[in-house]
């Protein structure tokens, strides 16, 4: 059988054989054509393109603002403690167990005991411990029995030199003592005093220049175990007589204190913190007239309990009075230790509803509480802006919490203003607003002074003795308005470092400038006069009210108007730390020479208007 296809030829195979391969030869070409042809577009439109041409532009650099440079005024001060016949020195009764009252007091007050017109001066001095026992050798003993630390009272002669007259005074009595109240609880026209102390506190009703104690009298005293720091005077009700709120610090006993064995470097005692101990209430005591006063604190709503543990929140130090919210009622800002501040606001109905948190007072910025001690309040860019500074521990800011529209609302502009990042690194007490080159703003003044006499050797940026602040307001429409005054502009002598606690301001020798009286703990107390010679006008006004606004106007507020600028300054005595400022209020003015009008708004809401009022004089207001 044979293989080959008889209906296929070998013709017909070599004729497709030969189309199959010119076909093949034809596709192949087209395939080179179209790799060719591709590659030549693909290298079109990959191949780089002409460098672009760079242009380069000249730009303006951008205009540094330049700082205007502020010419600080010299405030020069001057310390005359000695010339003037001051010679205090605070007895804090410690002996080596490191108790902590002994490093937390005192407080001082300008006052005009003997009603002649100028300010005197009070020392509020602790005492030796019961329990502390004699030093060794007989004389030492007796010295220590016989040789008993009281309180001082120094008077003015008008110029600014001063006489001990302490013990014609009645004022030689020995007690604990911490801060000082200065007012006319019973309106006979004369100055009592308030003082509270570690145990039992103490009021005097002065007696045309003579004082008698009269605490159990009025049932002030509290009880012996108690630990007070500030107080104040102020018409709560106004029902035209002074009422008197008392703060207090911690729940305090020495066997507790030497059991918490706080202990400083090396092993050593040292003075404890207030975290360990429990809180306290503050008490209101409702003046009821004829000498006696009623315990208003729970009826009032000022005992605030920690929810958490049920007991008091309070520890205390400093405390001031405002009309935060314009509503003719006196509300109470107190500053406390390690726990939240507290703005009891007045209701008007003998009730006070705490707003620390809502208002924004209670705390930092980052929602703690901090060592707050001193406290004040101002108007401080005569504006209806109202700051609240605070005094806080070493490395806190001070605080300055400010509301500019009476609705109790504050924010703390102490970063923005300058004033916190120049105050951090101090342990601040005694704060206070004062305008000590009378250019017309208020001014901040704090004293300065560590717990511990061997911090350094822990903290190297530490000291026991630290020198105070003085800052210069140059006005909010500068970057910062407060300037840190430096020695070149205060002198020497107003930044000689001290144990500074309690603080307070007068104008002691009558030339219209605030002098500065500055308490310490353990050391001798320092006066400084205020040389400041700018020729700067100014205007004082002493109120002086009737039976139905206390004779001493507290609470009453005085606004001049020169201008497009008004000032205002209010009558409360109650700032600082432990301690009591003049009743006068002093305004600078500048270069101006004129003074518009003056307004003042008496303590029960009534007001009167003066014209055609001097610059350069003291002018003494009755109430109508």
């Amino acid at each position: 059988m044979s293989d080959k296809n008889p209906d296929v030829d070998s013709n017909t195979l070599e004729r497709d054989d030969s189309v199959i391969a010119t076909a093949l030869k034809r596709s192949l070409l087209v395939m080179v054509l179209l790799v060719i042809v591709g590659g030549a577009v693909a290298y079109q439109l990959l191949k780089p393109g002409p460098k672009p041409v760079v242009v380069i532009t000249e730009t303006d650099r951008p205009e540094v603002r330049q700082r205007p440079r502020l010419e600080l005024p010299e405030m020069r001060f001057t310390d005359i403690t000695n010339e003037s016949g001051i010679h205090f020195t605070h007895e804090n009764g410690a002996y080596g167990d490191k108790l902590l009252p002994e490093t937390m007091g005192s407080g001082c007050a300008f006052l005009d005991y003997d009603a002649d017109g100028d300010q005197d001066i009070l020392f509020v001095n602790s005492s030796r411990w019961p329990w502390d026992p004699p030093k060794k050798g007989a004389a030492d003993a007796d010295e220590k029995t016989t040789t008993k630390p009281t309180q001082m009272l120094s008077r003015n002669d008008g110029k600014g030199h001063f006489e001990d007259v302490t013990k014609e005074a009645g004022l030689d009595v020995t007690i604990y003592g911490m801060g000082i109240a200065c007012g006319d609880f019973d309106n006979d026209g004369d100055t009592d005093l308030f003082f509270t102390a570690v145990g039992k506190n103490r009021l005097f009703r002065n007696e045309g220049g003579k004082f008698s104690e009269v605490t159990d009298e009025a049932g002030v005293g509290g009880v012996e175990s108690q630990w007070s720091m500030g107080a104040g005077w102020f018409d709560y009700d106004n029902d035209g007589d002074l009422d008197l709120f008392v703060v207090s610090y911690v729940e305090w006993t020495r066997e507790f204190d030497l059991a918490q064995k706080f202990t400083l470097i090396g092993g050593l005692r040292g003075y404890g913190r207030p975290q360990p101990f429990n809180g306290t209430f503050p008490t209101l005591y409702r003046n009821d007239g004829g000498g006696k006063f009623s315990d208003m604190s729970k009826e009032s709503g000022i005992q605030i309990l920690n929810p958490a543990s049920n007991v008091p929140v309070a520890k205390s130090l400093g405390i001031t009075f405002a009309d935060f919210d314009n509503d003719g009622w006196l509300d109470i800002v107190i500053a406390n230790d390690t726990v939240q501040n507290f703005l009891f606001h007045n209701l008007g109905n003998g009730k006070f509803e705490e707003v620390g948190v809502s208002s924004s007072i209670a705390f930092d910025l980052d929602g703690n509480a901090r060592g707050a001690m001193g406290i004040d309040t101002a108007w401080f860019r005569n504006s209806p802006a109202m700051g609240i500074a605070i005094g806080n521990f070493s490395n806190e800011m001070t605080a300055l919490y400010v509301t500019k529209s009476n609705d109790l609302l504050f924010r703390d502009e102490a970063v923005s203003n300058g004033l916190g990042p120049n105050t951090r690194i101090e342990l601040k007490f005694g704060v206070f607003f004062a305008d000590f080159d009378l250019d017309g703003r208020p001014d901040y003044f704090g004293t300065n002074g560590h717990l511990e006499n061997e911090i350094n050797k822990v903290q190297s940026s530490q000291h026991y003795e630290q020198p105070p602040h003085l800052f210069w307001n140059c006005g909010p429409e500068q970057p910062t308005e407060f300037e840190p005054v430096p020695v070149g502009k205060c002198g020497a002598d107003f930044l000689k470092p001290c144990v500074g606690r309690g603080s307070a301001y007068a104008d002691i020798d009558g030339d219209g400038d605030l002098d500065i009286l500055i308490a310490t703990s353990g050391q001798a107390a320092r006066l400084l006069r205020n040389d400041q010679k700018l020729g700067h006008h100014w205007a004082r006004f002493k109120l002086i009210g009737s039976d139905k606004t206390n004779r001493d106007a507290i609470g009453s507020i005085v606004e001049i108007h020169t201008g497009k600028t008004m000032q205002r300054r209010q009558v409360m005595p109650t700032k600082s730390y432990l301690s009591q400022v003049e009743l006068p209020v002093t305004f600078g003015l500048g270069v101006v020479k004129k003074i518009d009008k003056v307004v003042i708004r008496w303590a029960n809401g009534e007001t009167q208007e003066l014209d055609d009022v001097a610059v350069d004089q003291m002018h003494e207001v009755r109430k109508p």
